[in-house]
């Protein structure tokens, strides 16, 4: 039901999308909808947490993978990156910005999936760090840094902006400021990797 209600979202978006027209595609009724989730809000949120939980368990996966740590940060790169306009993931997470200011449930719930995301990141920079892939940085801020440039080159994808209507070229700009915010340990190569798959 989620899956299918994530779509839903990103096809029609959450103000013009009724309980009544989500019931019919989901084969329920508005009321059965609003019993479990309360609200338009809350099911953006329960979509979201689910497609999270999803992600959540791509990046334990990547975080335990025997490889450089440079490999690590391109396909967590990759795993950021929303796969193109109107990408469902990214579109919920449009939604959910533009709703928290004035709803601290909502906010907060931003925060606790955005910190996950957060963490992963900061131990993937310390382990490189300790293995002597990455030249020594601060960690937290730099993960700060790269996520917030990264929400911002995904914001371009998903709203299929000029210079976003790919999300290629959006990774390769991502690569580029991994490349200057996570330098190689001095004496290496480093860097996030170029793969023949793009």
């Amino acid at each position: 039901m989620l899956e299918e209600a994530m779509a839903a979202i990103a096809e029609d978006g959450l103000a013009s999308l009724t309980m009544a027209a989500l019931a019919e595609r989901l084969g329920t009724s508005g009321g059965h909808i609003l019993y479990y989730f309360g609200s338009k809000d809350l099911l953006l949120l329960a979509a979201l947490r689910w497609s999270e939980a999803a992600l959540a368990e791509e990046r334990r996966a990547l975080l335990g993978r025997r490889t450089t740590a440079e490999r690590k940060l391109d396909l967590f790169l990759r795993l950021y990156l929303p796969r193109g306009p109107r990408d469902p993931r990214w579109t919920l997470w449009i939604e959910l910005w533009a709703r928290t200011p004035g709803n601290a449930g909502l906010r907060e719930a931003q925060v606790e999936l955005d910190a996950a995301w957060q963490t992963d990141l900061e131990a993937l920079l310390t382990a490189g760090v300790a293995r002597r892939r990455f030249a020594p940085l601060d960690a937290g801020a730099r993960a700060s840094e790269l996520l917030a440039l990264l929400d911002g080159l995904s914001t371009r994808v998903v709203l299929g902006q000029e210079s976003g209507r790919d999300a290629r070229p959006a990774l390769e700009v991502a690569r580029s400021a991994a490349r200057a915010l996570v330098p190689p340990y001095p004496g290496e190569t480093g860097g996030p990797a170029r793969n023949a798959d793009g």
